[in-house]
């Protein structure tokens, strides 16, 4: 089961957002994120907002959601419209979970086209879902593909069958070259997402896993190291000494084994766990392989989250001319430091679809972001991106720290000069030290 929601002010019945959302918006792009609690199995590792059949119990069913998520879609576009928000059409949606592809892929199609006529799409949107590669067929990527998608992404996760096995993952790992053959033959762009760390996994198992992975012929990979979280089945496997965590050292060498292995067929890093294909058709900067919804999060651009436990995020103004008063316990003295509001849903379905059906927004709880939120984040969040992040946004203490991090092999030397801040190999590896750096007051 997931971490517990955040902890925040209340969030109003009616779903209503501050005037100043709508005054704030910028001419940044905006998208929509989609969260499917299904799985046919959880994972021993997993401790997302996921459920099976079995956990549902009654109110709450796969075969109503997208008749529940578009309630939400609509009310989404409502409240978003009261608030004065301006028309803005969307430039990415993305269908996570849990396991979107357990719903058929019409209600996939459906609720992509709730998007497109409540918001309207951008022309090149990236459209992307998850998926398991035993959860679709030729058939089911044709009909996504036909429906507007433009990527899939297959949590291969591992190439070895005693890796897979202890993930818990159900999948054969031979069908990964036929999944992704197929999705390109729909003419859908691929990624290809990899777990390193699992316990009793060797480099060679490691290696084995990043070339099948080359071999398949994706556009993407993403590759996370394993985090076992507190509550989930592989939580109490490590407790009880049945399964023995990997040290630090044997994570690092397999990132940068990923590193080297993905770079030499021809992946670039463009964040720290993803690398995307570069073709002779990109210019300089990010590939066009890479995932524009999820730069989207790490940039700071504005999204809207469909589904149970999904968050959302809306840019705000420095401060607010009109002085209204933000939901905040200290107003009206928070207003001059509103930068930016984050909500999110309530998890379960059945509570989810229940708060919708009655009419009500299914928000459980919300924040004010300051100004010193959004620059802390815009840190946090911007340094680990290969375009980096500039020297000018950082604080004048943090400014004085660069030069320390360059020294230490953690920041690169020439585009410090140039004025960015960007991570070296190293530093990728220590990113959340480089992180405390620049933002020491």
């Amino acid at each position: 089961m997931s971490p517990a929601l955040p902890e925040g002010l209340p969030a109003p019945a009616d779903g209503a957002l501050p005037t100043w959302v709508g005054d704030a918006a910028s001419a940044g792009r905006f998208g929509v994120y989609l969260h499917v609690p299904f799985c046919t199995v959880r994972c021993g590792y997993c401790d997302f907002n996921t459920y099976t059949a079995t956990e549902l119990g009654g109110g709450a069913s796969q075969v109503a959601f997208a008749d529940t998520a578009s309630l939400e879609i609509a009310l989404a576009a409502r409240t978003m419209r009261e608030a004065g928000y301006p028309e803005r059409s969307v430039s990415t949606v993305f269908f996570g979970g849990g396991t979107p592809t357990t719903l058929p892929a019409t209600d996939l199609a459906r609720l992509l086209g709730d998007v497109r006529t409540t918001w309207g799409l951008d022309a090149d949107a990236e459209v992307t879902t998850e998926a398991n590669p035993d959860s679709v067929s030729p058939e089911y990527l044709r009909v996504l593909a036909a429906a507007g998608f433009t990527r899939v992404s297959f949590g291969m996760q591992s190439a070895v069958p005693h890796v897979l096995a202890t993930l818990e993952r159900t999948h054969d790992p031979e069908r990964i070259g036929d999944v992704v053959g197929w999705a390109h033959d729909a003419g859908l762009q691929v990624s290809l997402d990899l777990i390193y760390g699992t316990p009793g996994e060797s480099l060679d198992d490691w290696r084995t896993s990043v070339e099948a992975a080359v071999a398949a012929g994706p556009d993407h990979v993403s590759a996370y190291a394993l985090v076992v979280e507190a509550g989930t089945r592989m939580a109490g496997q490590v407790r009880r000494g049945e399964l023995t965590l990997p040290d630090e050292d044997d994570q690092a060498t397999k990132y940068e084994l990923a590193d080297h292995l993905l770079g030499a067929a021809g992946f670039e890093w463009y964040e720290v766990s993803n690398w995307a294909r570069r073709t002779p058709l990109d210019g300089p900067g990010t590939p066009a392989t890479a995932c524009r919804h999820n730069l989207a999060y790490w940039r700071g651009d504005d999204w809207w989250g469909i589904g149970p436990g999904a968050h959302s995020y809306l840019s705000g103004p420095m401060h607010d001319p009109r002085g209204d008063a933000l939901d905040t316990p200290d107003a009206p003295d928070a207003v001059a430091r509103a930068a930016g509001l984050r909500w999110w849903n309530v998890k379960h379905p059945r509570r989810y679809a229940a708060a919708l059906e009655q009419g009500h927004s299914p928000a459980a709880g919300r924040e004010v972001l300051t100004d010193a939120d959004a620059a802390l984040e815009r840190v946090m969040l911007g340094v680990r991106l290969r375009e980096g992040l500039p020297i000018a946004d950082l604080n004048p203490t943090a400014r004085r720290n660069v030069a320390g991090n360059v020294a230490a092999g953690l920041l690169e030397g020439r585009a410090a000069v140039t004025g960015s801040a960007v991570l070296t190999r190293r530093g990728r590896l220590l990113a959340d030290a480089v992180v405390r750096d620049l933002t020491d007051d």
